[in-house]
């Protein structure tokens, strides 16, 4: 597998890691609960962190 498709695969699974933050926030906020609130902004957070070195560093088209 070449270095821009295992980017594309590291994205991936990023994104999907930060839309289930998203769905955790909505559903804690529909249950009234403030620690799934706070623990799931926290969540969505580490996950767009650990993005930025992952879209800094992407490789160049080929």
């Amino acid at each position: 597998m070449d270095e821009r498709t295992t980017w594309k695969f590291n994205v991936a699974g990023w994104l999907l890691f930060i839309l289930s933050a998203v769905y955790f926030i909505w559903a804690s906020i529909r249950a009234g609960d403030r620690i799934s609130l706070l623990a799931s902004i926290f969540f969505l957070i580490a996950n767009l962190v650990f993005l930025v070195p992952v879209w800094v560093n992407r490789p160049k088209n080929q």
